[in-house]
């Protein structure tokens, strides 16, 4: 069986610009994931990505995309990895494809949405309830939503809808909105949204499609007439497949100033790691650092 100099795992913000750096520095390398661009491509406006004053999510990781593809890298796409062992100096990888082995990995499988856990959540996946409101909230235009969080992505996720949704409800189970303070202006600015906080999702309602929520404020509880409901409670690192490898108690893998987790030639970058910021800029930097790494590993292991 063929043995990589690299194999990348994930093509969010992390993964590309690693696989733009090895392609750059001749490596025999492959880039294997379910899709391309991650969280990124999820992203609403983007204000804080450097040389870019204002971008979409799905426009930025077009550009990436567009820059990695140039130098021809060797792409799996719609591939899931389900195993990941070291074996003397070799890394072997099985996906839901196929076998693999290589001299270093880099993992920079990013995050995926946290689920509600509740009543009616998984009756009404894609049948009026998403995670994403980047990918489908002009499904809802001129319906009443809810969303789900308090957080960044969940104000993200409402500004998104407050041009589309006729009523936005938002849903927090805290004393307060804890994300940035301009979206919090910019949410209490829009004329169509309502906030709800300390307030928690019990089920939700529907037939073949979604009718509403039944939520708990305090002790008392009540339901609301939405046909959409977006969840953006957080994120759980995608590392399910890394046996072995070292993670902290929120399973992000933990990785040193060198992007080196606990088992030698085995890297990892951007949102799946320890890295205590999650934006896409330090993701971006951490796959260059991570690649750099592995590039080195190589060169003093003479493969």
């Amino acid at each position: 069986m063929k043995i990589y100099d690299l194999i990348i795992i994930g093509a969010g913000p992390a993964g590309i610009t690693a696989g733009v750096y090895a392609a750059r520095q001749k490596l025999d390398f492959l880039v294997i994931s379910l899709d391309i661009g991650g969280q990124a491509a999820w992203s609403g406006d983007i204000e804080n990505y450097t040389g870019y004053q204002f971008i979409t999510g799905p426009e930025l990781v077009q550009k990436f995309q567009e820059h990695m593809l140039q130098y021809g890298p060797l792409l799996k796409e719609n591939e899931e990895v389900l195993e990941l062992e070291k074996s003397g100096s070799v890394v072997r990888l099985k996906t839901n494809k196929a076998d693999y082995q290589s001299r270093t990995v880099i993992i920079a499988s990013g995050k995926k949405s946290r689920e509600l856990g509740v009543t009616g959540e998984k009756e009404f996946k894609n049948r009026g309830l998403t995670y994403c409101a980047t990918c489908d909230g002009p499904l809802f235009a001129g319906k009443d939503v809810a969303v789900i969080g308090g957080g960044n992505s969940a104000l993200d996720a409402a500004l998104q809808l407050v041009k589309i949704a006729k009523q936005i409800y938002i849903i927090n189970n805290t004393a307060g909105l804890s994300g940035d303070a301009i979206l919090h202006r910019k949410i209490e600015e829009a004329g169509n949204t309502r906030i709800l906080n300390n307030s928690s999702v019990v089920a939700v309602l529907g037939e073949k499609f979604v009718k509403g929520v039944k939520i708990k404020t305090l002790n008392q509880e009540e339901e609301l007439a939405v046909q959409g409901v977006f969840v953006e409670i957080g994120l759980v690192p995608n590392s399910e497949f890394a046996k072995g490898i070292a993670e902290n108690s929120q399973n992000e893998i933990i990785v040193d100033a060198h992007n080196q987790t606990n088992i030698s030639g085995i890297f990892a970058a951007g949102d799946v790691t320890d890295v205590p910021e999650k934006q896409i800029i330090i993701a971006a930097g951490e796959g260059s650092k991570a690649l750099l790494s592995a590039s080195h590993y190589l060169s003093k292991n003479n493969f």
